[in-house]
């Protein structure tokens, strides 16, 4: 098929819900599932974009804060994930691909280039960014500096998203930037700092495969310049 998009998407939990969203009804995108349980690493040399999607928490040797740890519960880690996420960042960026980070992709690409992570929101005084009791996720609204590629992209100063996290990204890694924050303050989009001459970068914190307004540019203008980086 000419044209045809290959995008790689990291596995993990929902792995369908990133998939479908992001293929759509476009039958020229094919996502390859990549991931340590099915040891194909390589296939990124294929891959003309990543998606790094949403699980896990990363762990906190990565950022040097240990300490951390009794603020994190255990069966939230996968360090086998996190170890094989680390090479395929490093290997996509080698390649100079355009890479759309989700939740713990934001976070895991923040920690990559320096940054470190909040390890629980509710302990630092932030909440109504997890699950609600009864299992449905909270929307909150969002202000998106002006200047940043996520303007660019939605055209919009303020939003409203879902949000599924109790971690979020604290001192911002080397090279990037914060292009929306929550009220209370807390990181919602990152990106490069200078753009200029390098691949597409944008990570959100939101999860715009699980909101049901699928137009809402927070959602739709997303996925489309994504895709329109994908050559």
């Amino acid at each position: 098929m000419q044209n045809k998009k290959i995008i790689g998407m990291t596995d993990g939990r929902m792995y369908d819900l990133y998939a479908n969203w992001i293929k759509g009804a476009d039958a020229s995108i094919e996502i390859i599932r990549l991931g340590y349980s099915l040891d194909n690493l390589k296939e990124v040399e294929v891959c003309q974009a990543i998606v790094f999607t949403g699980g896990e928490d990363v762990h906190p040797k990565y950022y040097n804060k240990l300490e951390y740890l009794s603020y994190c519960v255990p069966v939230d880690f996968d360090e086998k994930r996190d170890a094989f996420e680390w090479q395929l960042l490093r290997l996509a960026e080698k390649r100079e691909l355009p890479i759309l980070g989700i939740c713990r992709g934001l976070q895991l690409i923040n920690v990559y280039y320096g940054g470190t992570l909040i390890p629980d929101l509710a302990s630092w005084g932030k909440f109504g960014h997890a699950k609600l009791p009864n299992g449905s996720l909270p929307n909150h609204s969002i202000n998106v500096d002006p200047y940043t590629l996520l303007f660019k992209i939605t055209g919009a100063r303020e939003g409203v998203v879902n949000s599924l996290h109790h971690q979020s990204a604290d001192r911002i890694g080397k090279g990037l930037v914060a292009s929306a924050v929550t009220r209370d303050g807390v990181v919602e989009a990152l990106e490069r700092t200078d753009a200029k001459g390098k691949p597409f970068l944008l990570l959100v914190q939101w999860h715009p495969e699980r909101m049901e307004d699928a137009s809402n540019p927070f959602v739709e203008n997303i996925r489309e310049s994504f895709l329109v980086e994908v050559k």
